[in-house]
């Protein structure tokens, strides 16, 4: 599903929030983030700051917990040691293979750990709201200069 501010509105409404402007704004920003880019709450912090909106840290790591427990946002644990978030597009689903060293993050496609993730969530009565796998590897740069050290 992709959600509007108008679904948003409906869904929080749904579970007794409310759509706040600066709720609205965050989904604003991860909408027309480029595909492949995620931000850390700390990066989105300092996109909000430079469009000159004053939303305080802590409001921003509710949203992205509460956006993530909907489904709207996927929370990623990349090599940096913090949660990074982009938006949960069911029609751009894919994996990531990340360098622990240079915190290079690749994405890739794979339909087989999808049709792996809607099985077992179907078996269990489950209702998959996202399926990721992250590799945690060595890029060949790094590689490289680990052999010269």
């Amino acid at each position: 599903m992709t959600y509007t501010a108008a679904s948003l509105r409906t869904e929080l409404n749904e579970r007794g929030w409310r759509l706040t402007p600066q709720r609205e704004i965050i989904l604003d920003i991860f909408q027309n983030l480029p595909n492949g880019n995620h931000l850390s709450a700390e990066d989105l912090f300092e996109v909000l700051r430079l469009k000159g909106e004053n939303i305080s840290l802590s409001t921003i790591y509710r949203t992205l917990k509460m956006m993530s427990r909907m489904g709207i946002l996927r929370e990623l644990e990349l090599a940096e040691g913090h949660k990074h978030y982009e938006i949960n597009q069911p029609s751009h689903h894919h994996h990531h293979l990340i360098c622990v060293k240079c915190n290079k993050a690749i994405e890739f496609k794979n339909e087989s750990i999808l049709k792996i993730g809607s099985k077992m969530t179907l078996k269990e009565g489950y209702q998959l709201l996202d399926c990721q796998l992250t590799i945690h590897a060595i890029c060949p740069s790094c590689q490289r200069s680990l052999m010269t050290d």
